[in-house]
């Protein structure tokens, strides 16, 4: 058997016209207005009656905002000057003629200068960031100083361990991309140089370019999404469960214990890491340069030295140990001002990842223009 859906039919005639009388009763709550159709059916018998006309409402049995700013609407927003009403539904619709509950918050101004302003934002934060950066710097060259004066106080086996988080645990990722990208590189290279006959530059041409520059920067990123990321979430979660708080009640130095040893683990690891993703990179281009162009290992091995000058590795080198200090810093700088919760965790660490490539990427041009004069 199926079961239609009957109409709602209300007890009492909620609206009836007699003569210039509107008599209005039933129940106007939102109980009897939430049925399909109420309030439209409603709606189109109160717009039969004006509010000049008289209105009783003595029949009333329930009424809550709903039904009465119904009502209120209907009259236009003003009570009825020939009303009949009981005295607890009057301070109802006084209370609607004092607040009558419209939207009268104004449409947002179109700011002209609003790109203006987030730029201006943009660099005010950078420079308190860059602020803080240089705070930092000054601290760690004085606690550096401290610790030459006081070596006993160095912390030794924090640094070590840093060195096996940061440096050795990275040696897979770092070799894996490497390889990759001396693979690749070596093959779009012979392509080109088998257009002009230049196969023999190929050694040159790889040897520059990841000792001087994809080496470097190849380790730099991956380590500051590596490990960049894990020091800021460490710090992170000493602010969240109130460690830091309690190494400065009981006069710990933060930067003693926390940024110098990362720092220097990082400014120690990463020239290594570079050296390491330049040989697998090498090894990589090597194998690619034997499978495209016939050139044989031992020959690609004994042109290396003359293909790569000293200057270049000393370039190399020079660029893992700032990288490092650059990573370390901006890590340890945003894991310090995260707030104590999750929401700020990990958005602080993103923006460190961010800030740690971007700056990883100014810093190898400076080095670019810098050292441009220097023979390849």
């Amino acid at each position: 058997m199926v079961h239609t859906a009957q109409p709602f039919t209300p007890a009492v005639a909620p609206f009836r016209k007699s003569g210039d009388i509107c008599y209005v009763a039933g129940d106007w709550s939102v109980q009897a207005l939430a049925h399909p159709g109420e309030v439209q059916a409603r709606r189109q018998a109160l717009a039969q009656a004006t509010p000049a006309m008289r209105w009783d409402l003595t029949g009333i049995e329930r009424m809550d905002t709903v039904g009465a700013n119904l009502l209120w609407h209907a009259w236009g927003d003003v009570l009825p000057k020939r009303l009949r009403i009981s005295t607890g539904l009057q301070e109802v619709f006084q209370a609607l003629a004092t607040h009558p509950g419209g939207d009268t918050t104004e449409a947002p101004r179109k700011d002209r200068w609003g790109p203006v302003s987030a730029i201006g934002d943009a660099i005010f934060t950078a420079a308190r960031h860059g602020k803080s950066m240089i705070v930092m710097l000054g601290q760690l060259v004085l606690d550096l100083g401290h610790l030459a004066v006081h070596p006993s106080r160095i912390p030794w086996r924090e640094i070590s361990a840093q060195v096996y988080r940061m440096g050795a645990q990275a040696l897979g990722i770092t070799a894996l991309v490497g390889f990759l990208i001396g693979v690749v590189l070596s093959y779009l290279s012979s392509q080109q140089l088998q257009m002009f006959g230049a196969d023999r530059f190929i050694v040159r041409l790889l040897g520059v370019s990841i000792v001087r520059e994809l080496g470097p920067v190849l380790a730099a990123i991956l380590v500051a999404g590596r490990s960049g990321s894990a020091i800021t979430a460490q710090i992170g979660v000493m602010r969240v469960t109130q460690e830091l708080d309690a190494m400065r009640v009981m006069g710990i130095s933060q930067s003693q214990r926390l940024i110098l040893p990362r720092v220097v683990a990082l400014a120690i690891a990463m020239p290594l890491l570079v050296v390491w993703t330049d040989c697998l990179a090498l090894f990589g281009g090597m194998l690619a340069a034997r499978a495209q162009l016939g050139i044989s290992g031992t020959w690609f091995l004994q042109s290396l030295p003359d293909a790569i000058s000293l200057a270049n590795y000393v370039i190399g080198l020079a660029k893992g140990v700032t990288f490092g200090i650059v990573i370390a810093m901006v890590a340890c700088h945003f894991g310090l001002i995260i707030e104590p919760n999750t929401e700020s965790l990990g958005r602080r660490t993103t923006t460190s990842v961010v800030t740690s490539i971007t700056g990883v990427i100014l810093v190898d041009a400076l080095f670019a223009v810098l050292l441009s004069r220097v023979a390849l």
